[in-house]
């Protein structure tokens, strides 16, 4: 392995169950994809680090070893140097730097998070510190630069996933908990609608509406929580709620309780596979009716795929835009053609490994 060299890769994810619960610390289950962020990168002989992004034509440059100013809104390479700079890390020489990927740009398969994580292992690995090699605190580091920087209202599933690989859940509560699962998982298809999508706002809105929710529920119901059941007393007084805050809080426990089914299924002897897709519907079903970040695109798109012999299928991330996937053991070629003959961009995915240096 040339020394002066270093190639990293990190994946992009789709949420298979728990789209707006991790940041609330409830359990998601989420599995990495092979569409991946890659970042290659050659030893300079001064101790300036040059960046070249040839899929969005940008590019920085800058001295190592002090604290950066931002340049921009949510300046994701310059904030992981700047979070690595304060535990004491950065490299001793410069490097020339050039990164590219395949996952779709904003479009809620975690493409921010895998740059994020790819960047953090690339500079670890650059400076020889042992926590390149620590996946757990690779997903810390990075949630730290892309969420906690620059106080953003999200989670942790997608740097989890990016960091870890395969198809894990992630538990938040009464303690944090990392499970793998081993399933017979076949080929999805990811289709980019193409249409942009507002991440921050729309998380910022469910999570403060949501929280307020709570807030008037506990006047009624002694210590509610997220983790509360939803039981006859319990549903009475959600539904006094005004509607705005009731739907959004419903979708939320909804959610947290498929995501138990979903558990069950993963951890079966026997995979079920139209039950996952049935799973998939119902998920779709919940994020469409209660949280409302479907679109008449994505609706036709959904449709679409399992019109052409998809076992289910949902919207992927945040919602309001971007990606939704099916999953199409045996039939993803048909699926990925009727979408693509919808005017969407389609490919066909499997499960991959985590963040890896490949050379």
């Amino acid at each position: 392995m040339a020394e002066d060299e270093i190639k990293v890769s990190a994946p992009g994810r789709l949420c298979l169950l728990g789209e707006h619960q991790d940041y609330f610390g409830l359990s998601i289950i989420a599995m990495a994809i092979n569409r991946r962020i890659t970042i290659s990168g050659r030893k300079r002989n001064d101790h300036h680090l040059k960046i070249d992004l040839p899929d969005t034509d940008e590019r920085d440059e800058f001295h190592l070893g002090q604290e950066l100013p931002y340049r921009q809104e949510r300046d994701y390479l310059r904030s992981t140097v700047n979070i690595l700079f304060r535990e004491g890390i950065w490299p001793e020489i410069g490097w020339d730097c050039s990164i590219t990927g395949s996952i779709p740009i904003n479009s809620g398969t975690a493409s921010s998070s895998a740059l994020v994580v790819a960047w953090t292992k690339f500079l670890l690995e650059a400076a020889k510190h042992p926590l390149a090699n620590n996946p757990q605190a690779l997903a810390e580091l990075s949630f730290k630069a892309e969420v906690k920087e620059f106080k953003e209202p999200g989670g942790k599933m997608d740097h989890f996933s990016s960091s870890l690989g395969g198809l894990i859940h992630l538990s938040f509560s009464p303690k944090f908990k990392i499970t793998k699962f081993k399933t017979s998982l076949q080929e999805f298809v990811l289709a980019d609608s193409l249409e942009k999508k507002d991440t921050t706002g729309l998380l910022s809105y469910i999570k403060t509406n949501v929280y307020q929710a709570v807030a008037s529920l506990r006047k009624k119901v002694k210590n509610f929580n997220l983790n509360t059941p939803l039981n006859r007393e319990t549903l009475a007084e959600i539904n006094k709620l005004e509607e705005e805050k009731k739907r959004l809080l419903l979708g939320t426990l909804l959610t947290r309780d498929l995501i138990g089914e979903g558990t069950k299924a993963f951890q079966a002897r026997n995979f079920n596979h139209q039950h996952f897709g049935d799973l998939l519907n119902r998920q779709h079903q919940i994020l469409r009716d209660y949280l409302h970040i479907s679109t008449s695109k994505i609706e036709e798109m959904i449709k679409t795929s399992l019109q052409a012999g998809a076992l289910g299928a949902k919207i992927n991330g945040s919602g309001g835009g971007g990606c939704i996937f099916a999953y199409a053991p045996q039939k993803a070629n048909k699926v990925a053609k009727a979408l693509e003959n919808m005017g969407t961009k389609a490919y066909i995915v499997k499960m991959d490994y985590g963040v890896k240096r490949e050379r």
